[in-house]
């Protein structure tokens, strides 16, 4: 049976930062991509083959953190000189400046109506600004090592913070207070985000591994130890059915949330894989690295209706006994650049494909030895688990409806709430 997935292809290769690349994000209109790097500068790439570059100098050391307004008429920089600087992506790169903290800024990020920055540090605070002439406004100030990371929830309304002190914390904003603190972790947190429906974060950490919260009941979701080193960084897919993470392994893992599984395993860089973040539409993603490159990948399995994979995987879970809740997950395929292609042990790889950049791509599908292990299995209990297998599904998509239907009731029992609070307090 042939994958109704097709496969990731390297689109572009950028060059032009002088030290490892620490930072990505994508324009909202794909125009452009962003980059900071350790050598203090911040490169602005036109997806346009004909359009240079632009390199924006100001910062007096590294860049650890950019980021794009959401209308994509500003670009955010964070450094280790401990100030932000907000530029205009144009070809003057004008930008102004303000010291943010007192230590190396590590993270900035705008909230989705792009009115407010998140700012985290080495002086272990979080700190929130007003866009509009950068005033403070409040800090958070619960973490008791480096923060490096924090961003704000698709509504704006919570702020999620990772830190070298082993914990995510998730925070108000309105109440300025820490709702909950995760303490799974055994390392240092480098990275965490929400999913695009906000009732997810996901974090990655020195311990190798990404973990995927749910933060209405505290709940840990999912544990992937697909990794070999330390996991950079990750994005969510806009679908929110799909997670990408970065590496010091070098490899590039993509993740399908809804099966709980390895998709593809990506190699292209030389060195540590240090950043990776989706398109604001989800049609490309791009990754960077310690080999000072920005590579920018066309995502193409998102393009396929995922009921029809759903269908496939569900159909081959019955074939191969495989089971989606395994905390641990197997390797499942790879994308290569032609010099290092791991397999897994467990699962053949077949379907070579070359793409015009001279990356090999390998995509999974069913081997015949997989195949040999349903021999001799009635065909009635075929169809069993096969009708087992849908009644699970439907109960699923039941479980999210009703998930959505609490979500409307919790908000309009706050709203009226709030209202009796106004009418006593006026009487």
């Amino acid at each position: 049976m042939s994958s109704v997935l097709d496969d990731p292809t390297l689109e572009r290769h950028f060059k032009g930062h002088r030290d490892d690349v620490t930072s990505l994000d994508f324009s909202a209109n794909m125009k452009q991509i962003a980059s900071g790097s350790m050598d203090a500068c911040v490169m602005v790439w036109n997806m346009k083959p004909q359009m240079r570059a632009y390199r924006f100098v100001g910062h007096k050391d590294a860049v650890t953190s950019v980021q794009f307004s959401p209308s994509g008429h500003l670009l955010a920089s964070a450094s280790r000189d401990k100030t932000v600087r907000l530029w205009v992506p144009s070809v003057k790169g004008e930008s102004t400046v303000f010291r943010a903290h007192t230590g190396t800024v590590r993270s900035v990020s705008f909230s989705s109506d792009g009115q407010t920055l998140v700012t985290a540090s080495d002086d272990k605070s979080i700190k929130v600004w007003t866009v509009h002439r950068q005033k403070f406004l409040f800090s958070l100030n619960q973490h008791i090592n480096w923060v490096r990371c924090a961003k704000f929830s698709p509504d704006g309304r919570l702020i999620v913070s990772a830190s070298d002190d082993k914990t995510v914390k998730l925070w108000d904003k309105n109440s300025r207070e820490c709702i909950h603190s995760f303490c799974e972790h055994g390392g240092y947190v480098n990275y965490a985000d929400f999913h695009p429906s906000g009732t997810c974060i996901a974090a990655a950490g020195t311990d190798n591994t990404v973990k995927v919260w749910d933060i209405r009941t505290h709940k840990l979701l999912q544990h992937y130890q697909v990794h070999s080193a330390v996991v950079n960084g990750l994005s969510f897919h806009p679908s929110g059915n799909y997670l990408i993470t970065a590496s010091s392994d070098s490899t590039l893992k993509i993740l399908d949330l809804l099966e709980g599984r390895l998709l593809y395993t990506l190699h292209g860089h030389q060195g540590p894989a240090t950043c990776v973040c989706f398109s604001r539409t989800g049609d490309y993603f791009a990754s960077a690295g310690s080999d000072e490159q920005v590579m920018v990948w066309r995502t193409n399995f998102d393009r396929v209706d995922y009921s029809a994979v759903l269908e496939q995987r569900c159909a081959a879970s019955v074939h191969s006994g495989y089971s989606g809740t395994s905390a641990q997950v197997s390797e499942a395929a790879g994308v290569s650049n032609g010099r290092t292609l791991h397999k897994s042990d467990s699962t053949a790889l077949v379907r070579p494909a070359v793409t015009s950049s001279g990356a090999r791509v390998d995509s999974p599908s069913d081997s015949p030895a997989q195949q040999t292990s349903v021999d001799g299995v009635p065909a009635a209990l075929t169809s069993t688990l096969q009708h087992i297998v849908a009644q699970l599904d439907v109960l699923t998509q039941t479980v999210a409806i009703l998930e959505q239907r609490l979500t409307l009731t919790e908000d309009k029992l706050k709203e009226c709430m709030e209202k009796q609070r106004q009418a006593m307090s006026e009487n």
